[in-house]
């Protein structure tokens, strides 16, 4: 497997976890699921951690389609560089770290923003490293 698709793949795993933490969150603040709650939503407030969670797994989503795309059709016109290598696995760490910052609250340094500024220049970086080897 390339180095591309196997972040890409982790990425989907990724992605498709980050939902685990916000179940866990509402099942632990407001209690298993009964056919009640099911029918009506509960309304009561959820920690902050798990508005947290929510948001980290909706920002993953938005994120993961482009990111795929661009690994995909880097894989189906044959382009593989050092560069794009290294900007898969600096978007998936990147998106990882993100994550985990997202769910904590830490908020010094501009943590969240600059890791997804970091993925982002990675997949920019990909794109355009494709869209020249594409075309040339």
């Amino acid at each position: 497997m390339k180095t591309e698709l196997f972040y890409l793949l982790l990425t989907a795993i990724l992605t498709g976890v980050l939902w685990v933490p916000v179940v866990v969150g509402y099942v632990v603040s407001r209690g298993p699921l009964t056919p009640e709650r099911y029918k009506t939503a509960p309304t009561s407030p959820l920690p902050d951690w798990v508005n947290r969670a929510n948001r980290a797994h909706l920002n993953a989503v938005e994120n993961f389609a482009q990111f795929a795309a661009v690994v995909l059709i880097a894989q189906a016109v044959g382009v593989s560089t050092a560069t794009t290598a290294t900007c898969a696995a600096v978007y998936f760490y990147a998106r990882a770290a993100h994550a985990v910052i997202h769910i904590s609250g830490f908020g010094h340094f501009f943590a969240r923003t600059m890791l997804f500024t970091i993925a982002w220049i990675a997949f920019i970086t990909y794109a355009i490293v494709v869209l020249m080897r594409a075309v040339a």
